[in-house]
């Protein structure tokens, strides 16, 4: 079993604020392994796609009194018929006991969750795997970027096309299906599969629907769906007023470098493809590092462009370029972004920039490194 320390280290630490832990993320990046390494001599663990598993809980008080363990594991606590119930009555109940629930969606994914559990519970979305993780798995930058970072796919020698077709339709059916109740499987897939093509690039809603044949509202609907399962990110323009900065198209990105990949058909990798793949690993990474701050990227109507920009208060932001080559790095976005903006740090995030090193741009200092810098 492959040590996961961060991942460990986020939920217990969640654990001090609030006695629930939802364990959010999609199918097959290592839920429920993970919830495995979490003390297993302490912790008692219920697999709630097993029929037992509601007749287990019918009364979630008797329940909790004898598991007999400091910390109780649901996983796939959605599908139990009350979950919310069941979760609202360990907590106040049992106020020493720490809970990990875990699905692929969130809380508030499904009718089912009647309460919200305000002020009980913390979220920790798990990504694939991370920048810093691959020493871990023993697995090469390269290989990252074309498996993808579910570890089912990851992992194996070879690149298996069957995984990923397996995936989508197992992602439908028992994430989409049942939770959302959409029923066209064939357009869902249709929107999420144009979408991994266009990963990185401009969302625009009519154009999307224009090209697939579907709906607004449809697409609407379906790009809520996706978001919640986390199997795509909306990343939105940063703006301060400017007249000339974009305000309203997001960009769109894929919840894993080898899905983009594969519905690409890239297969292999072309020394072009690194830089868009790249720029996905260094998002999940800056997701898994800053929780609690959703990036948005820059761009005006010149089109200069920063690939990523983190809020840090109300007048300072930094920047976050990604580049897999260093040197094709062209400073003029920063600097006409800089004059609007010009308190924060400058990151150029690239692989071959450890040790990390800073380097001036005109007036602007900028600091060249890898994502492991990042949350520093």
């Amino acid at each position: 079993m492959i040590e996961r320390r961060f991942w460990r280290k986020r939920i217990e630490d969640a654990w001090k604020q609030a006695p629930i832990v939802w364990l959010a993320g999609v199918r097959r990046t290592g839920k429920t392994t993970l919830a495995g390494m979490l003390r297993p001599e302490r912790t008692f663990h219920v697999n709630c796609d097993l029929p037992a598993s509601g007749e287990m809980v019918r009364d979630p008080a008797v329940f909790f009194r004898s598991c007999g363990k400091p910390i109780v594991v649901f996983d796939e606590i959605h599908q139990l018929s009350d979950p919310s119930r069941v979760l609202k009555i360990g907590a106040d109940l049992f106020p020493d006991l720490r809970i990990l629930a875990t699905g692929s969606s969130t809380l508030a994914a499904t009718a089912k969750f009647k309460d919200t559990l305000t002020g009980r519970k913390r979220t920790v979305h798990l990504t694939p795997v991370l920048w810093d993780e691959l020493p871990a798995f023993g697995v090469a930058l390269q290989k990252r970027l074309f498996h993808g970072g579910l570890p089912p796919a990851l992992l194996p020698e070879t690149k298996d096309p069957g995984f990923f077709r397996e995936w989508l339709d197992s992602f439908f059916a028992r994430d989409v299906q049942r939770v959302f109740a959409i029923r066209d499987v064939n357009r869902f897939n249709a929107l999420l599969e144009y979408l991994l093509r266009q990963s990185g690039g401009q969302f625009e809603l009519t154009r999307t629907a224009a090209s697939l044949g579907i709906s607004r509202p449809t697409v609407d609907s379906y790009l809520r769906a996706l978001e919640v399962t986390h199997a795509v990110t909306l990343v939105r323009p940063f703006h301060g007023g400017g007249q000339s900065e974009i305000v309203r198209m997001p960009k769109i990105y894929g919840f894993d470098t080898g899905f983009v990949s594969f519905a690409r058909g890239w297969d292999p990798l072309r020394p072009e493809d690194l830089g868009i793949l790249w720029q996905h690993l260094v998002l999940e990474h800056v997701q898994a590092r800053f929780p609690e701050t959703p990036p948005l990227y820059w761009r005006d109507k010149a089109g200069r462009e920063i690939d990523f920009v983190l809020p840090r208060d109300r007048e300072t932001v930094d920047v976050i370029e990604c580049k897999w080559n260093p040197g094709s790095f062209d400073a003029s976005a920063l600097k006409v972004f800089r004059a609007s903006y010009p308190k924060g740090r400058n990151f150029l995030v690239t692989p071959s920039g450890e040790p990390g090193y800073t380097r001036a741009f005109g007036a602007y200092e900028v600091r060249i490194c890898t994502p492991s810098e990042l949350h520093v």
